[in-house]
């Protein structure tokens, strides 16, 4: 089974710039690009005018290693040192929830383990060392 670790840079409304940087400064090449205002809609969280042209998710391929972007919410504060993430890629839901569980353990959740429109299981937790990971499994069952 295959397991990837990613560094994921959250911004604070200039993910479309750094993507640019990094595309130069890299030698990167965008693989994916979604702004907040192409994800599908939900009608329990409407999204504000002003988050719709920032970046819900974006991927630059860097030589044989990824680097994965997103803006915050117009107002969300990004703190120095949470802005650069680990995002753990499986195909196996176990796995995730076995990573998911271990890492939360004496941390802190920021997102419950669930199914979304871009993962069939997918979380957020904050380890006891402070270091915030987001877990990500990749499947067929995605929207």
């Amino acid at each position: 089974m295959t397991v990837k670790l990613t560094a994921y840079l959250v911004m604070d409304g200039n993910a479309q710039e750094a993507i640019h940087f990094y595309e130069k400064a890299l030698d990167a090449q965008v693989l994916f690009t979604q702004s907040f205002g192409e994800m599908p809609a939900n009608p329990d969280f409407p999204l504000p005018e002003d988050a719709k042209g920032r970046i819900g998710h974006a991927m630059l391929q860097v030589g044989e290693s990824s680097l994965m972007f997103s803006d915050t919410f117009p107002g969300q504060t990004v703190q120095k040192g949470d802005n650069v993430t680990i995002c753990i890629t499986s195909k196996d839901k176990e796995k995730s929830q076995k990573f998911y569980n271990a890492l939360k353990d004496g941390g802190q959740v920021i997102m419950e383990l669930q199914e979304t429109h871009f993962s069939p299981s997918y979380g957020q937790v904050k380890d006891k060392f402070g270091v915030t990971f987001q877990i990500f499994t990749e499947g067929a069952s995605m929207n």
